[in-house]
Order: structure tokens, then sequence, then C-alpha cells
């Protein structure tokens, strides 16, 4: 027998469908039911700009949406933005039952759209596969309700939890099947973060590889001291996207030079204060909800002791690298109890474990 339980999955199914693209929108999917139990409606949010799940799947129902159930997988919007409210083409299309698997963290919405429907006579139930709904759309219920990107660390390691045979040394330690995961995992996120220590150690391009990506990749270096050369081989890609450098006021107005070479380059500067938290709410401001943070372990110390870290994959490489080699982390230690779920998974050679990273702040 079909639950209302199996109607969300399917509606979580092709929200998480436009994973990657929707920015700065969340993530949304919606199926349609009619009295009797059959999917007459389904639809997802494309991207920003475009109709909502809500609408394509009213589309899709046509006059079978009278009567009928909508499952949606975030509280259907009642405000103008740009595209008109979800609410009012629910209630004209007949819809009697809404079932809403979270609230929107949104406070333009927050309850709101849940209310207008109930005053209509619709009847609204609300928390079916709320985890499932949340953790879909987590990094934008970050950005609503902490004003920065969901910020995901990723880093490769050895056994001894190493990630470079000594400081400043670059080590490969991901195998193929791990670097190929790596490319699906940026290829869904808004920017890719590292240090200025990464770029002056390997000069990395940052880019996507073997995937499809459909919108530009922007590229961020925390840059405290400006240390970032205007030949660094990020500014020779800026067809893949935008490369963003976080520097301070300070340093800024001691290296006029170095400024003018890095925006003669193509290079983004914004002057922020130095304090991670703060600066990662500048990102919010040109659609970055999610921060793929790759290194390197000064940078990665820095954002564990600053509490932003929401997501956490790492790489274990089956080789060891001894005392002598710079610790993942820079050996900030995080306790087990602030990673929930753990999932872990073998690619070729590597393990690679991921985790949400819960009250380690």
């Amino acid at each position: 027998m079909v639950t209302g339980a199996d109607y969300m999955r399917r509606a979580l199914f092709h929200a998480g469908r436009a994973a990657g693209v929707t920015t700065p929108n969340p993530l949304v999917g919606a199926v349609i039911v009619s009295p009797d139990g059959v999917v007459v409606g389904q639809g997802l949010h494309p991207r920003a700009g475009e109709p909502h799940a809500e609408v394509f799947a009213l589309n899709d129902a046509g006059e079978r949406a009278r009567g009928a159930t909508m499952y949606v997988t975030l509280e259907p919007c009642c405000h103008t933005g740009r595209t008109g409210p979800c609410t009012r083409k629910i209630i004209a299309a007949g819809i009697v039952r809404v079932v809403v698997a979270m609230r929107d963290p949104n406070p333009l919405v927050h309850g709101k759209g849940i209310e207008e429907l109930r005053a209509s006579g619709i009847q609204v139930e609300v928390g079916l596969l709320e985890e499932e709904a949340a953790r879909l759309n987590r990094a934008f219920g970050i950005v609503q309700t902490q004003g920065r990107p969901m910020v995901i660390a990723k880093a490769a390691m050895s056994r001894d939890s190493r990630i470079a045979a000594a400081p400043g040394v670059r080590t490969q330690l991901s195998s193929a099947d791990a670097n190929r995961r790596t490319q699906r995992l940026r290829a869904m996120v808004d920017a890719i973060g590292v240090g200025s220590g990464t770029v002056l150690a390997d000069d990395p391009m940052l880019t996507v590889r073997e995937c499809f990506r459909a919108r530009p990749l922007a590229r961020v270096v925390f840059d405290r001291q400006l240390r970032t050369p205007s030949t660094a081989r990020l500014l020779s890609t800026l067809d893949a996207g935008p490369v963003i450098i976080l520097t301070t006021a300070a340093a800024v107005g001691r290296q006029a030079g170095r400024v003018a070479a890095l925006k003669d380059a193509g290079a983004t500067l914004i002057e922020g204060t130095g304090e991670l938290a703060a600066d990662l709410r500048a990102l919010v401001q040109r659609d970055i909800s999610t921060l793929l943070l790759e290194g390197g372990a000064v940078m990665h110390a820095a954002a564990w002791r600053a509490g932003v870290i929401d997501r956490v994959h790492v790489i274990v490489a089956p080789v060891e690298l001894g005392e002598s080699g710079l610790r993942v982390f820079d050996g900030v230690d995080v306790p087990a109890s602030a990673l929930s779920p753990v999932t872990v998974e073998q690619l070729g050679p590597d393990t690679w474990m991921e985790a949400d990273v819960h009250g380690h702040r």
C-alpha cells in the first residue's frame, strides 16, 4: 500500500534533482495525488527566477488538481519575489489538502504560507519526513538563520591523520576513484574555498573536470595578508567562474601594487574583517549558499575553531606519513559526538567518510 510518506519521498526525489543549480533558492519538489491515490501532477523548482515546484505540479495536473492532495517538501511561499505567491495558485486550483515536510526558515514566509492555506479552508499537515527535508535544504536553512553559506570541509589524509609529508610539501593521497567523487562534489556546490597557503604551495585551478556543471563555480581564497600572486593559475580559469579573494582592509592598504595586479588579472577583492564567521556573510551577497572548503590544514583549523563547518568529507588513504607529516585540520580535535550521521564508503583503496556536524561551536 502506498502511504503519504511514499508520496513525500517522491517529492524529495524531485527536489534533489535540481541540487547545485537553484541557489539562492531552496530545493523544492511537489507531488499531487488524487482522492483515489493516483499521482496526477509532479514538479520541481529548476532554478531561481523560474516557477516554483508547486506551479509545475499544478500545471502538470491541470483540472485533476481539484479535490486533490499536494505533498510539498517546503512550505509554499505567500510573498511576491521573482515569481508570484504559490499559496494563491494552490487555492485557485482547488487543492483541498496540503502536506508540508517542513516550514520555510525564510522569515518572509515562515508559518505564513501555512496560515494562508488554512484560512482558505485547506487542510494542512506539517512535519512528514521533516528531518529528510531539512537535510536536503540544510544550506538554505543556514543562509536564512545564520546569514552565511553552508561550509563543507573536505580533506584527504593518511591512516595516521596526516595530509602532507611535511608543511608546504604537496602530497598526493587520493586515488583516482576518490578524485572522481571530489569532482562530483565540486559540481554540486556554489564555490570552492582554500587558504592562501594552498594557493602558494599547490597553485591549484579548483575547476570541475569530467562532470557537467550548470552554472559558473566561484573560487574563494581566504587571504588575510594578501599573499596571492597575480600569476596564480586560478586567475587563468576565469571562464570557469569568478575568483574572489577575501582579505582585509589593512592588507589592501599596505599592498596597492598587488591589489592593482590582482584586479587587472580579473580577481574580485573583498575587504573583510579577518574574522571568518563574519566574512563568510559577504559570500551570500554573491549568491553563494554552499562552500566546499578544500584546504589547507590551517584554513580548516580556522574554520573548525570558528564553528562554521556544517558537513565534513574525509578521504583516508591506506598509507602512513609519519610524525613529520602535517596533521589534518592542523591538530584540531573534533569530538565524535559532533558528527552525525556518519556514512562510510570504500572507493578503490580509499575510505570515504561523510558526516553532518552538529554542536561543534
